[in-house]
C-alpha cells in the first residue's frame, strides 16, 4: 500500500473509531476493523437501520436482572449500551432520556420508567410529532409532570409548560397563552390506576384518554384557533421553526460538541450556527425525522472534524470503558457496580435531577467527579486477562518485528479509538513506554512482561485528560 493510500485508510479508520464514540459507546478493535471493511457511508447506514441486525437477546440479562429495584435495570442497561448489536438504539435512548427527562425519585414505579426508555428505542429515530405523541402518552412522563392532574374543570399547566420550554420550542418562542391552550389540549390523557404493589410488586400501568375530563373549548395556540386535542398541538409545534433549531441544537450539543447548558439558548447563539441550519433544513426536508437528520449530521465535515470535543457523560464513560476492557460480556453481579460508579460522577440512570435533565460539557467534570471517572477508567484496565485487554495484546502483537517506544505508544492510542493527545500527554506516554523499553513478544522474557507493559499504558491513557474525551 503506498503512503496517499496508507494515509487514506488511516484517516478513515479515525473517522469510523470517531463515529462509533457519538453513535454507539465506542468500538472494540476487531469491530473496527471491520468496520473499515464497510466503509464509512455504509456503516453510518447500517448504524442508523438499526432493525437490519440483531436484536439485542434479553433472555440472558433478564434472568440475572429481572428484580424490582430500579438500579437492577440500570446495570442491565449499561450492559445492553456496551454489547447490543444496535448501538444507536441505545444511544439515541439516552439522548431522549436527557431531553424529556422523568425521574424515579417521583413516581418510585419501575415498571413505567423502563417501558419508557423502551420507547425511546423504538420511536427514537422517528419524527418528532410521532416522538412526542408517544412521549404525551407515556405514564411515567404523565405523573413526573402531573398531567393525570390536568382536569377540565381544574387544568395543571405543568405538562403544557414543560412541552413548549424544554420538549420542544425553547423559551422565548410562545407565549402563556400558548401554555394555557396546550394544557387545555391535553386535559383527559391520563393513565390506568395499577393494582397496589403488596403484596405481588408492581403492575404495569397504561396511557388512557378520559373523553369526559377533556377540555374541548375554542382557544388559539400559536396564531391557530380552534377545539384542539394533545394531537393538534403536536401537529402544530413540530411545524415551527423555533421546533427544528431547538431539536437540532440538542442534536448537535449530543453528537457533535457541546453547547452551554440549555437555559441559555436564547441568548447564547449556537458556536456553530452553519451547522445548526444545516440540520434545521434536514428536519424540514424529512418532516422531523430524526434518522434523516441523524445521517446528515454523520455525514458532514462539521462532524467528522469534531473529534475530542465533547466531554463524555457518566454513561457513555462508564459502558465505553467496560466494552473496551470486555469485564462485562456476560451478567455478573458486577454490573450493579456500574450504576454506583456512573452515580458517584453525577449521572444516575433513570433518575434525572430535574426536568432540565443534567448539565453537560465541563459541568460533568467537577474535582470530585473526575477523581471518580479516572478511578473507574484505570480499574477496569488494571486486569490484564479481561477479554477486551486480551484482543489489544493479540493486536498489538501481529507486528513481527518489536515496537519501538514511540511506536507502542502510536499503536496503543490507535487500538483505543485513533486517540489523540497533547505533547504533555504524549510524553509521559513515551516515558512508560521507554520504562519497558517498547514491546517485544519475540522471546520468552518479553513474552512474560509483555502484557504488563501492555494494561500499564493503557491505565495511562485512561488517566489521561484526553480519555475524558470523546
Amino acid at each position: 500500500m503506498n503512503k496517499l493510500a496508507t494515509k487514506i485508510a488511516a484517516n478513515e479508520r479515525s473517522d469510523l473509531a470517531h463515529l462509533m464514540r457519538r453513535a454507539g459507546f465506542g468500538t472494540t478493535p476487531s469491530e473496527l476493523d471491520a468496520f473499515v471493511v464497510r466503509g464509512y457511508e455504509a456503516v453510518v447506514e447500517d448504524i442508523l437501520n438499526p432493525e437490519t441486525a440483531p436484536a439485542f437477546e434479553s433472555d440472558l440479562i433478564d434472568r440475572y436482572f429481572s428484580g424490582e429495584p430500579i438500579y437492577m435495570s440500570s446495570g442491565e442497561w449499561f450492559f445492553r449500551m456496551a454489547n447490543s448489536p444496535r448501538p444507536l438504539e441505545e444511544k439515541i435512548a439516552l439522548f431522549w432520556h436527557h431531553v424529556f427527562a422523568t425521574g424515579f425519585s417521583k413516581s418510585e414505579h419501575p415498571p413505567s420508567m423502563i417501558r419508557q426508555i423502551e420507547m425511546f428505542r423504538h420511536f427514537g429515530l422517528s419524527d418528532m410529532r410521532t416522538i412526542l405523541v408517544e412521549l404525551a402518552k407515556d405514564p411515567a412522563l404523565i405523573y413526573w409532570l402531573d398531567n393525570n392532574e390536568n382536569r377540565r374543570e381544574e387544568p395543571n399547566e405543568n405538562f403544557g409548560r414543560e412541552l413548549l420550554e424544554l420538549f420542544s420550542m425553547g423559551v422565548g418562542n410562545y407565549s402563556e397563552q400558548d401554555i394555557k391552550t396546550a394544557s387545555r389540549a391535553f386535559t383527559g390523557w391520563t393513565f390506568t390506576q395499577p393494582l397496589p404493589v403488596y403484596p405481588n410488586g408492581h403492575f404495569m400501568t397504561e396511557f388512557l384518554y378520559r373523553d369526559d375530563d377533556h377540555d374541548d373549548s375554542v382557544n388559539t395556540f400559536l396564531n391557530e384557533e380552534g377545539q384542539f386535542t394533545g394531537e393538534d398541538i403536536v401537529d402544530i409545534i413540530v411545524k415551527q421553526e423555533a421546533t427544528a433549531r431547538f431539536v437540532c441544537r440538542h442534536l448537535y450539543n449530543f453528537f457533535v460538541s457541546d453547547e452551554p447548558q440549555v437555559p441559555a439558548w436564547g441568548t447564547t447563539p449556537p458556536q456553530d450556527p452553519e451547522a445548526v441550519d444545516t440540520l434545521v433544513n434536514a428536519y424540514f426536508e424529512s418532516s422531523g425525522e430524526i434518522r434523516s437528520i441523524l445521517r446528515v449530521l454523520f455525514n458532514s465535515e462539521f462532524f467528522k472534524t469534531s473529534r475530542f470535543e465533547r466531554i463524555k457523560s457518566p454513561a457513555e464513560l462508564v459502558a465505553g470503558t467496560i466494552k473496551l476492557t470486555g469485564t462485562h460480556r456476560f451478567p455478573s453481579p458486577q454490573l450493579l457496580d456500574l450504576d454506583t460508579a456512573a452515580t458517584l460522577m453525577g449521572q444516575q440512570l433513570y433518575n434525572p435531577p430535574t426536568v432540565e435533565g443534567w448539565h453537560t460539557g465541563k459541568e460533568w467534570i467537577d474535582g470530585g467527579a473526575l477523581n471518580e471517572r479516572v478511578d473507574f477508567a484505570v480499574r477496569e484496565m488494571a486486569n490484564p486477562s479481561a477479554p477486551g485487554i486480551q484482543e489489544i495484546i493479540t493486536d498489538l502483537r501481529k507486528d513481527d518485528e518489536p515496537l519501538s517506544p514511540e511506536r507502542f505508544v502510536e499503536k496503543s492510542l490507535d487500538i483505543l479509538g485513533s486517540l489523540e493527545v497533547s505533547s504533555k500527554t504524549y510524553a509521559a506516554l513515551l516515558d512508560c513506554a521507554k520504562v519497558s523499553g517498547g514491546l517485544d513478544f519475540n522471546s520468552e522474557e518479553s513474552i512474560n512482561h509483555g502484557p504488563e507493559s501492555v494494561h500499564r499504558m493503557l491505565q495511562i491513557i485512561a488517566a489521561s485528560p484526553e480519555y475524558q474525551f470523546a
